[in-house]
């Protein structure tokens, strides 16, 4: 996986690549632009490395350019590389984990329609104090002001402008990293938060036939941005065609969940068996 350094210097490297591929071309910045339907600044921008293009877009110089075919294999793979960005969670502890929290704000205050797949745990936006607390509890660091920033985000639930959907499998809902009593409320917490008109809460029954294992915890923010969790860090995947695999891997596994009433009745059953 690619360090954040590594990834600058694939920036760079695919910049100066297509800089080069239309210089060898014989053709101008505005040339260039016309053939790939592009604005002149967009294709300046590009070769510069002020905007990270995509790899529809890159696909498209690389037609305009008429570079080989093994050419355009390895340009393409550079550009997916370029596109998608690793953070462990050194370097996330090293930055803190409040700027982390700031990061994710923006990010959810930018989105329309946001999807999270959660298998593993329940994540900051629909968990209770106790929960954040818990799932902080063995950072290192001072997480005081983390906990304080997460339940500072929940407020982006009653934007009403905005829509959430959650696909939670029953493996995350009943992982008890708190005391039944709390387990209990924190799954009454998603019931309450079911009936907001623009959150939408389905759940995966353990035990359910499916063709695909839930692999990771993911995000997607419409359609322009997709990132995975894992043990030791985030990926941040900007690529088109990822973010769409993503959608869909949303799509199969909404497929699989109950929702609205038939979810608040296995979320009350999971519930009273914490509370028994």
């Amino acid at each position: 996986m690619l360090e954040p350094e590594e990834l600058g210097q694939r920036k760079s490297d695919l910049a100066a690549t297509l800089r080069t591929l239309r210089k060898e071309a014989g053709l101008t910045g505005q040339s260039l632009a016309l053939k790939c339907a592009m604005s002149q600044s967009k294709v300046s921008k590009i070769e510069t490395g002020r905007l990270l293009p995509s790899v529809v877009d890159v696909e498209r110089i690389l037609r305009a350019v008429n570079a080989p075919q093994d050419l355009v294999a390895e340009v393409v793979a550079l550009t997916r590389m370029a596109n998608t960005e690793f953070r462990d969670v050194r370097s996330l502890l090293r930055k803190g984990l409040e700027k982390r929290q700031h990061e994710l704000a923006s990010l959810e205050t930018g989105a329309q329609e946001l999807r999270f797949f959660l298998p593993a745990m329940i994540t900051a936006l629909i968990a209770t104090p106790e929960y954040i607390r818990a799932s902080l509890s063995h950072s290192p660091a001072d997480t005081s002001k983390a906990v304080a920033k997460k339940l500072e985000r929940q407020t982006v639930l009653y934007d009403e402008s905005k829509s959430f959907n959650f696909i939670i499998v029953e493996s995350a809902i009943r992982w008890a990293i708190l005391p039944p009593t709390l387990m209990a409320l924190q799954i009454d917490r998603l019931a309450s938060l079911s009936h907001l008109p623009n959150v939408q809460i389905g759940v995966i029954p353990l035990g359910v036939h499916s063709p695909r294992g839930p692999m990771n915890t993911f995000t997607v923010y419409d359609n322009r941005l997709a990132t995975a969790e894992t043990f030791n860090g985030a990926i941040i995947m900007r690529d088109p065609k990822d973010v769409a695999y993503h959608r869909q891997l949303f799509s199969l596994f909404g497929g699989l969940a109950s929702f609205n009433d038939d979810a608040r009745i296995l979320l009350a059953a999971w519930a009273r068996s914490f509370r028994d």
